[in-house]
C-alpha cells in the first residue's frame, strides 16, 4: 500500500473521530445545559418548599394563638410580628374599621403595626400618637375597595398610600416622609369577622407586586386571621361580660373589689394615697313608683354615663348594685377627690331626662392612708360619708370622718336610710314615707336626734307587734346601757350594744303576723319559724350594710342560752357574746312587761322572779345579779 493511500485512510479515520467527538460534544453540551436547568429548577422548588414550609409554620402559629385564648391585642401584635420578621415584609399594619360616635363618620384605627421610619416620621409631623390617630376613610380608595369587594389588591403607588392616610401633611412634610420609602409595592388584604368587615392588613415589600403564590398565601393567612379575630373577640366579650355590669357597661362589684385590693397594695408599697368616691342616686324609689322602673334604669344609666365621661383612663368606675356606684381614683388625695366628686355631682345635676326631669346624687369621699389603711374601713367610711350627705339634704359631697370620729347615732341613721331606701324590709308605704320624713329632718346638730332614732324603731316594731308601746325602744336602750356600764364595758362596746338594741328584733317583720299575734299556743312548726328571726335579721336584712358588720354577730346570737339550749346554733357559756346576753335579758324583760295576745303583762316583781329562776340556765348568774340590781335601782328613783 502506497504512502498516499495510507494518508487518505488516516484522514478518513480522523474525520470519523472528529465527527464522533462532535456528536459526543453536542451530547455533552446538551447534558450540561440540562443539568444547569435541573439545578435551577431544584433551587426554585427548594425555595418554594421553604416558602411553603414558612407558610405552614405561619398558619400553624396563628392556629396555636387561637387555641391559647390570647387577648385580641396580643394576637394582632403576634400576627404583625410573624409577617414582618418571618415572612420578610418591609412593613405590616393591621387597621380596624371604626365609626366616630360624635358624627357617625367611618375611619381606620391602627390596632397593631411594625416599626417604620416612614410612618414614625409622618406621626411626628402630625403630632398625634399612633394609637389615637384616625386614618381617613376614603370611599374610592384602593383600601376601601379591597374591603368592600373582599378582594386582595396590590399597588406600586407607595407614596400615594402615604398621601391617602396622612392628607394633612404639608408638601414639604410629605416630600420629607416619602424620601425614605424603599418599598416597591403595597398589598391590601381585607379582613372580616362574624359581625362583618373588621378592617384590613397592609403589607409592603421591595418586590414589584405579588405573585399568584403569594396572593394565595395571603388569602389563606387572612382566613386564619379572621378566625383568630373571631375567637379572640368572643373571648374578650366573655371576659368583658364577667367584669362589667350589663345595664350600665361600668365595671361590676367583683372587678372593683379585686382592683381596690391591688391599689391598696400599691399604695402601701409606694406610700401614695388613693381615694374612693361612693355615690348613690337620690330618690330612685320615687322615680320607680312615679314613672316606672324603665325610667329608674334610665336614671341609673345617666349616672353611669357621667362617670364614664368624668373618669380618667386609670380610674375605675363601677356599679356596686342598685343605685350605688363607686369610683376608684388612684394617686388622688382627699382634696383632689373632693374636687372630682363635686364635678361629678354638678354634671349629674345638669342632666335633663325626658319625663323625669333632673336627678341628683349624694356622694361620699374617703382616702386611703388618710382616713384608714384598711380597705373594709375605707369602704365603710365612704359609705358613711355618702349617707351623711343624704342626711344633710342630698345632692352634695361629704368627706369621711376618721373612724374614731364617727358615732352610733350617725351609724344608726345611715343604717335606717339604707334599710328604707333599699327596701330591705317590707313596710307600708305610709310608714316608709313617715320614716323617710323623720330621717330627712334629722340634722347632725339636732338636740332630739336620739328621740328621732327611737321613734323610727318604735314605728317599725309596731308594724309587726301592735301592742308595742311608743317609747319602749328608748327604755330598752337606756336599761341596756346602764347594765353595760355596771359591768364596766368599754365605750365602743356600749355603742355596738346601742345599735344592736335598735336592730335586733327587725327580723320579726319578716315573720307572718298571724304567728306573731296568735292567741293560742304555737305549734312546733310555728315555733321554728319564730326562731328564724335572729338569722333573718343578721344574714338577710343587715349583712349587706357595710357599716354595721361588727353588730351582726350580737344580733345573730341574742337567743343563745347560757346552758346551750338556745338558738340558732345552741352555743353555751362564754361562747355567747356578752353583748348578746345583755340583749336577750333586756328583750325578755320588756317582752314580759308588755301585754301579749295570749297573756297580760307581768309585774316587775314577777319578772324579776322569773329571771332569777332562769339564772344559770338562760342567763349568766352574775349578769342576772347585776341586771336585777340595775332594775331595782332604777325603780327606786
Amino acid at each position: 500500500m502506497s504512502i498516499f493511500s495510507n494518508f487518505t485512510n488516516l484522514v478518513k479515520e480522523i474525520k470519523k473521530i472528529d465527527k464522533s467527538i462532535d456528536v459526543r460534544g453536542r451530547d455533552f453540551s446538551e447534558l450540561y445545559e440540562k443539568n444547569i436547568r435541573l439545578e435551577e429548577e431544584i433551587s426554585e422548588r427548594t425555595k418554594e418548599l421553604e416558602q411553603a414550609n414558612k407558610t405552614i409554620l405561619t398558619l400553624n402559629s396563628v392556629w396555636d394563638m387561637m387555641n391559647s385564648s390570647q387577648p385580641l391585642s396580643n394576637m394582632l401584635d403576634n400576627i404583625v410580628h410573624i409577617l414582618h420578621e418571618d415572612m420578610n415584609y418591609d412593613f405590616v399594619s393591621i387597621l380596624k374599621l371604626d365609626k366616630d360616635n360624635e358624627n357617625g363618620n367611618m375611619f381606620f384605627s391602627v390596632k397593631s403595626t411594625s416599626s417604620s421610619k416612614t410612618v414614625a416620621k409622618a406621626f411626628s409631623f402630625i403630632n398625634e400618637s399612633i394609637e389615637s390617630y384616625k386614618l381617613p376613610y376614603v370611599d374610592n380608595s384602593i383600601v376601601v375597595k379591597s374591603i368592600t369587594e373582599k378582594k386582595i389588591y396590590s399597588t406600586p403607588d407607595i407614596k400615594g398610600m402615604v398621601k391617602l392616610f396622612f392628607p394633612l401633611l404639608t408638601d414639604e412634610q410629605y416630600k420629607d416622609v416619602v424620601s425614605g420609602v424603599t418599598s416597591k409595592s403595597c398589598t391590601i388584604v381585607p379582613l372580616h369577622n362574624q359581625k362583618g368587615s373588621f378592617g384590613c392588613v397592609l403589607v409592603s415589600s421591595d418586590r414589584d407586586g405579588v405573585t399568584d403564590t403569594e396572593t394565595n398565601f395571603l388569602s389563606l393567612f387572612a382566613n386564619q386571621i379572621e378566625l383568630a379575630i373571631t375567637v379572640a373577640g368572643l373571648f374578650e366579650e366573655v371576659k368583658k361580660q364577667a367584669i362589667t355590669d350589663p345595664l350600665t357597661g361600668l365595671y361590676n362589684r367583683r372587678y372593683f373589689e379585686d382592683n381596690i385590693e391591688k391599689e391598696a397594695e400599691r399604695s402601701l408599697r409606694l406610700k401614695q394615697p388613693f381615694s374612693l368616691v361612693s355615690l348613690d342616686l337620690d330618690y330612685l324609689k320615687r322615680i320607680n313608683d312615679t314613672y316606672g322602673h324603665q325610667f329608674g334604669d334610665i336614671a341609673i344609666k345617666t349616672i353611669s354615663n357621667v362617670l364614664k365621661k368624668e373618669a380618667r383612663s386609670i380610674d375605675i368606675p363601677a356599679r356596686i348594685g342598685g343605685e350605688e356606684f363607686n369610683l376608684l381614683l388612684p394617686g388622688v388625695d382627699s382634696q383632689g377627690a373632693l374636687i372630682a366628686a363635686e364635678r361629678i355631682r354638678k354634671s349629674i345635676e345638669n342632666q335633663v331626662i325626658d319625663t323625669i326631669g333632673g336627678i341628683t346624687a349624694s356622694i361620699g369621699v374617703a382616702t386611703f392612708l388618710e382616713h384608714s389603711d384598711r380597705i373594709d374601713e375605707l369602704t365603710e367610711l365612704a359609705d358613711q360619708a355618702m349617707y351623711n350627705a343624704k342626711i344633710k339634704g342630698r345632692n352634695q359631697v361629704q368627706l369621711a370622718q376618721k373612724q374614731d370620729a364617727s358615732n352610733w347615732q350617725q351609724t344608726a341613721i345611715e343604717t335606717f336610710i339604707d334599710i328604707i331606701d333599699k327596701k330591705r324590709i317590707s313596710v307600708d308605704d305610709n310608714i316608709s314615707k313617715a320614716i323617710n320624713q323623720k330621717l330627712k329632718n334629722i340634722k347632725e346638730s339636732s338636740s332630739n336626734q336620739n328621740d328621732a332614732i327611737y321613734s323610727i324603731v318604735d314605728m317599725i316594731s309596731q308594724t309587726y307587734n301592735h301592742s308595742y308601746k311608743t317609747g319602749t325602744t328608748k327604755s330598752k336602750l337606756l336599761l341596756a346601757v346602764m347594765l353595760a356600764k355596771k359591768i364596766d364595758l368599754q365605750p365602743d362596746e356600749i355603742d355596738r350594744l346601742r345599735l344592736a338594741i335598735l336592730l335586733y328584733d327587725i327580723g320579726n317583720i319578716m315573720i307572718p303576723e298571724a304567728i306573731l299575734n296568735k292567741k293560742e299556743p304555737l305549734t312546733d312548726k310555728e315555733k321554728e319559724i319564730i326562731k328564724t328571726h335572729p338569722v333573718i335579721a343578721a344574714r338577710e336584712i343587715l349583712k349587706p350594710i357595710s357599716n354595721i358588720q361588727d353588730v351582726i354577730p350580737i344580733i345573730e346570737n341574742h337567743h343563745e342560752n347560757w346552758d346551750g339550749n338556745g338558738y340558732p346554733d345552741k352555743k353555751a357559756g362564754v361562747e355567747v357574746p356578752i353583748l348578746s346576753q345583755i340583749v336577750l335579758l333586756v328583750d325578755a324583760f320588756y317582752a314580759m312587761a308588755q301585754d301579749r295576745p295570749y297573756r297580760n303583762a307581768y309585774t316587775i316583781d314577777e319578772i324579776i322572779s322569773i329571771i332569777k329562776s332562769e339564772a344559770g340556765k338562760q342567763w349568766n348568774e352574775k349578769l342576772v345579779d347585776d341586771f336585777i340590781y340595775v332594775v331595782k335601782n332604777e325603780q327606786s328613783r
